[in-house]
């Protein structure tokens, strides 16, 4: 067993012993709101949104991008389980800045093996042979993070199947100082009608 492994068991088994009347909470978030966020470690929305558990839904992915599998996601928060608001958060110093699609699919075609990257860019070990693949995916990289929540409220407020009734707020979270700062436009993009 590695040691991560064995942390995370000590750390559930702790878990549990305080685990109380929590396996009585409804599948529902208590407070009818989703976040689509990042999937950063330094992201914590409990603490940024004040969530307990069964609070919220957190949808998190590589650059907390409107992809069709959080839309998805969102769609069933709403209409299997009564969100009625939601929140798009990206954030500051994203890795999804760092590289565009041509980049990751070079990285790719080099090797399978995790790339470094320094001042000068990413770079490969080009050790164990890689795969062409990545050159035919969408990374949804971000070159401009207001840019990147206005076009993802967007591209969810234009879904068929998001009722117009759902306010879609846009925000940046800032690693620096842990604040969440609105992207107006965004949120009026956003506006429930």
């Amino acid at each position: 067993m590695s040691k991560i492994v064995e942390e995370v068991a000590s750390a559930n088994a702790n878990y549990v012993a305080g685990f109380g009347d929590k396996g009585n909470l409804p599948m529902p978030p208590g407070r009818q709101f989703a976040i689509l966020t990042c999937m950063d470690a330094r992201l914590d929305p409990a603490k940024y949104a004040g969530l307990a558990e069964g609070d919220a839904h957190v949808i998190r992915n590589a650059g907390g991008r409107a992809s069709d599998d959080a839309i998805r996601s969102l769609v069933i928060s709403y209409k299997l389980l009564g969100t009625k608001e939601w929140f798009v958060i990206h954030h500051t110093d994203c890795g999804m800045e760092t590289f565009n699609n041509e980049i990751m699919g070079d990285l790719l075609s080099g090797s399978l093996k995790t790339a470094s990257v320094d001042a000068s860019g990413w770079h490969d070990s080009n050790a164990g042979g890689g795969t062409t693949d990545g050159n035919f995916i969408e990374w949804l990289t971000i070159t401009d993070q207001a840019k990147s929540v206005l076009s993802d409220v967007e591209r969810i407020r234009s879904n068929s199947m998001v009722p117009r009734d759902i306010p879609i707020y846009g925000y940046i979270y800032d690693c620096k100082t842990g604040s969440l700062v609105e992207v107006p436009e965004a949120t009026e993009a956003g506006k429930a009608s």
